[in-house]
């Protein structure tokens, strides 16, 4: 048996009769789908380039501006991250010995009728230890009480903060390492925050932008740094 014809396939005849002798055939067609040739295409003008949607781990920082900018907020975090490393170094330093009348070592007084020279701590009052962790500084004359509680401010000893107790003496608590660690670790946070604040603002970045994306790598980069060296320093005490 043969196989129909396309023609066949959509076209069928039927005889329709009329009254008694009569008839007559009408040719029925069925209508062709339309059928769509190809795949619609958009026209060039219409393409859109896919480079923004390359992940920004892939691509470079875009102007010179922008390098130049980076590099600067990458030293300045850096440094940030030294001097953490640093004042650990120091606290851990501290944290080895008991704690003595030398920490107050490098402070100067300036005391009215001694001349422009400022003069020792030691030679205007006496520095004791108290349960092993408290320094007690006792000014021999009164008068002195107010620069004295300055010039400990001034030397900027990690961990040093003066207390007034009386007219003639103060207190000044050393707290253990990593409380102090601790403290150096929330400034540091608070810096690595600032540079990179400074350099998004002065960049003007777009949002969801390569820069953008980058300068935030950095502070991450930076913060696990910091982190990484205080979980070290509690390691270290731990053992």
């Amino acid at each position: 048996m043969s196989l129909p014809s396309f023609r066949q396939l959509f076209t069928r005849s039927t005889r329709i009769p009329f009254g008694l002798n009569g008839s007559c055939e009408v040719r029925l067609k069925r209508t062709l789908p339309s059928i769509v040739l190809g795949r619609p295409y958009a026209s060039k003008s219409k393409i859109k380039s896919t480079a923004d949607l390359v992940p920004g781990s892939r691509q470079l920082l875009t102007t010179e501006e922008a390098r130049s900018e980076y590099h600067k907020a990458e030293v300045k975090m850096s440094s940030t991250v030294e001097w953490f490393r640093k004042e650990v170094a120091a606290f851990e330093t501290r944290a080895s010995g008991r704690v003595t009348p030398s920490l107050l070592a490098p402070v100067r007084v300036e005391v009215h009728g001694k001349g422009n020279d400022p003069v020792k701590l030691e030679e205007i009052a006496t520095v004791g230890v108290k349960d092993g962790s408290l320094l007690i500084v006792t000014v021999f004359d009164e008068n002195n009480m107010k620069g004295v509680e300055q010039a400990i401010y001034d030397a900027k000893l990690p961990g040093i903060v003066p207390q007034r107790q009386d007219t003639r003496t103060i207190r000044i608590p050393i707290p253990k390492p990593t409380v102090e660690a601790r403290t150096a670790l929330e400034e540091s946070r608070v810096q690595i925050r600032r540079v990179h604040q400074a350099s998004v603002k002065k960049g003007k970045y777009e949002k969801h932008s390569v820069e953008l994306d980058e300068f935030r790598r950095l502070v991450e980069k930076n913060a696990a740094e910091i982190d990484k060296i205080l979980a070290h320093m509690k390691k270290t005490e731990s053992r």
